[in-house]
């Protein structure tokens, strides 16, 4: 699993951060995890079940809402209108570098918000809430000691959580926009719903509200002793491993690997190789008769950064065919050499000796490759290592004129 740091906009061009936590292996499915009132991506509960979603090759983008953790803004100036605005913002980053959602996630007011914002997304196939209320109106109750004022005040200070927050009244009257459950009555999503029944912050009966109110296929799961944060992290993990099952149903088949097969590998022929995509944007899957392995491109290029580049694995087969070169030559005859390194760096330099240059000097591709030899050895060793290095079959096919054909194909 990686975790990677994310960033993209929000409707008022503001900066939100998120966390995209990405399985070491096969990608599932993408989802979107909306977090509790007030509180950040980087909370217990988000992170716990981010991360073990991930393990079972869900990909996750947590986040932080406009104005709280990292993210940019005045949150006095949010609502709930604009944090579904910014649930939307974050599907479609994921849509934008990888694939649409196929999962929305939301652990208390972050469940009523994904509830509310589902139906805007055709490509969410299951929603799940987390000691969520049924609607946003049920957290008028935490506001009851400064509504009095904020009838007569634009705005109040707010003790949350223990912590302070100013909240204007366009707050408390965006809300009066979400006080029923016609939302949930037209999901047309599958949804599961995790509640306590000693949750003393959002009654188990929201929960029931949010079931009664919802059409199949729907599921409800309690979650005992559980506090409404979820701080101990056997409740986190145990939600993850109930979504990822009940998930698993409901996960997009647009995956190119699930397309081919449900193995855990292609059919190949020695000597072939197959590639794949992940995402809709770098990260592709490598597959060889008996290996499988990930390239991808950095961060700064728009990947995710979860394997090597292709000119990165271009090298790497020099450096490797060179060592494995050098080391069975110096098997065969008997070398003292008890380590072998190869760096190597690809790089563009002009070929100022061009027979046929125009206007712009032409650029030719160059890589640079030193060799560590550790042993007791004698120079003339060295050198002949040095020319056996440059008699590496990679070496010699890189050198020599080579052909590329290509060709479309209805199947592989």
């Amino acid at each position: 699993m990686t975790s990677t740091k994310v960033s993209f906009g929000n409707l008022q061009g503001e900066t939100l951060a998120g966390i995209l936590e990405i399985p070491a292996g096969t990608v599932r499915g993408y989802a979107v995890f909306a977090h509790c009132f007030t509180c950040s991506k980087n909370t217990l509960a988000a992170t716990w079940i981010s991360r073990a979603l991930a393990d079972q090759g869900i990909a996750v983008l947590r986040f932080d809402f406009t104005g709280l953790g990292e993210s940019q803004g005045d949150f006095s100036s949010t609502n709930f209108s604009s944090n579904l605005q910014d649930i939307l913002a974050a599907a479609h980053y994921l849509q934008q570098h990888h694939a649409a959602p196929s999962i929305l996630i939301g652990h208390s007011l972050g469940g009523a918000a994904v509830l509310a914002v589902a139906q805007q997304l055709p490509g969410v196939k299951a929603v799940v809430t987390i000691a969520a209320p049924a609607t946003a109106a049920h957290i008028r109750h935490l506001f009851s000691d400064s509504y009095r004022e904020l009838q007569q005040q634009s705005s109040v200070l707010v003790n949350l959580g223990g912590r302070n927050f100013t909240i204007r009244r366009q707050f408390i009257d965006d809300l009066e926009q979400y006080n029923t459950v016609e939302h949930i009555q037209s999901l047309d999503k599958a949804l599961l719903v995790f509640h306590s029944p000693v949750d003393d912050t959002v009654s188990i009966d929201e929960a029931g509200r949010i079931y009664s109110a919802a059409r199949h296929p729907k599921s409800f799961v309690s979650l005992d002793h559980a506090d409404h944060l979820l701080t101990n992290p056997d409740d986190s993990h145990y939600v993850a491993q109930v979504l990822s099952a009940w998930a698993s149903r409901y996960l997009p088949d647009e995956r190119v690997v699930q397309q081919h097969d449900n193995s855990a590998s292609p059919e190949l022929e020695p000597g072939s190789v197959l590639v794949r995509e992940l995402d809709k944007k770098f990260t592709r899957e490598v597959w060889t008769q008996h290996h499988r392995y990930i390239s991808d491109e950095p961060i700064s290029m728009g990947g995710a950064d979860l394997g090597m580049n292709p000119y990165e694995l271009l090298l790497a087969a020099l450096g490797c065919c060179t060592s494995m070169t050098l080391r069975m030559y110096a098997n065969h005859k008997q070398l003292a050499l008890q380590d072998i390194q190869v760096k190597l760096q690809h790089g563009r330099i002009h070929a100022e000796d061009c027979a046929d240059c125009d206007k712009q000097a032409p650029m030719i591709d160059v890589i640079t490759r030193d060799i560590l030899l550790v042993g007791d050895l004698q120079e003339a060793q060295r050198q002949r290592l040095l020319e056996i290095a440059n008699q590496c079959p990679v070496h010699r096919t890189l050198q020599n004129k080579m052909q590329i054909k290509t060709s479309l194909t209805d199947s592989i």
